[in-house]
């Protein structure tokens, strides 16, 4: 069974925050430990576009989170948990994420993407357009650069796939080029879709 009717059949149809029943589709959760449809969620536009642009985010509609953030399925946990932490400006989201309760494993999870951390402790991976950095994201060379220790060099406009960030330093990410696994400057960078 593929992935989506397998997410279709699970929430029947419905998304899985809000309960609306029309134009939803699959949404894997940023950072999660795989591609399984129990790591995905059958969500709505508007639960899509909110949880990706939080600053967009209507309060109302994100009350459901009182009931979801104690979903028996992780992943509406997971998301349930990090909406909450991007809606701290609401004076109830502090008291949900205070009763709330993730085990150590999904409380991993949700904080893979900096959610629920002190702003000041987040590294944040920019290429050289400012766009976020993300483990797994491709990008292309926009300098050519000398490789130490290498006889090559990685000329520009090279494509470096799957891609891993130096998790302490947001200058730095991590790549392989000419089958090297190779230190790359973020500032030579730029995101290019998958």
């Amino acid at each position: 069974m593929s992935t989506d009717k397998e997410l279709q059949k699970r929430s029947e149809g419905a998304c899985e925050l809000c309960k609306a029943d029309n134009n939803n589709k699959p949404y894997a959760l940023p950072m999660s430990p795989s591609k399984n449809a129990e790591n995905q969620l059958w969500l709505c536009e508007t639960c899509i576009t909110q949880l990706e642009n939080p600053s967009e985010a209507d309060e109302n509609h994100w009350r459901m989170l009182n009931e979801t953030i104690w979903s028996e399925l992780p992943a509406a946990k997971i998301a349930s948990w990090r909406m909450l932490h991007k809606l701290t400006q609401f004076d109830w989201t502090q008291d949900l994420i205070d009763m709330s309760y993730l085990d150590e494993e999904e409380l991993e999870w949700a904080k893979a993407n900096g959610d629920g951390k002190n702003p000041d402790d987040i590294v944040t991976h920019l290429d050289c357009f400012g766009a976020v950095l993300h483990n797994g994201d491709n990008v292309v060379l926009t300098k050519s650069l000398d490789v130490k220790g290498a006889t090559f060099s990685a000329k520009v406009g090279t494509v470096v796939h799957n891609i891993r960030l130096v998790s302490d330093n947001a200058e730095q990410i991590e790549g392989r080029v000419n089958n090297s696994m190779i230190v790359i400057l973020t500032k030579y960078i730029r995101k290019v879709a998958k």
